[in-house]
């Protein structure tokens, strides 16, 4: 699964230790997803799609 994380969050000029705060996880996690090293969690996407004003389908793509 491929994202858009990091391409929103920059248009939004958040830092990955910001979205890592207002998600509950560290900004090494924030690392990792953006890199497509690790996939979040569902619960972790839906947060994730709030905090940055998209939907899940927004913000993930199958490769």
């Amino acid at each position: 699964m491929e994202n858009r994380i990091k391409e929103i969050r920059k248009e939004k000029g958040i830092s990955q230790e910001q979205l890592a705060a207002a998600c509950s996880v560290s900004r090494q996690t924030i690392n990792a997803i953006e890199n497509n090293k690790y996939d979040p969690t569902l619960q972790l996407a839906f947060r994730l799609a709030e905090v940055l004003s998209m939907t899940v389908d927004g913000l993930f793509t199958r490769s």
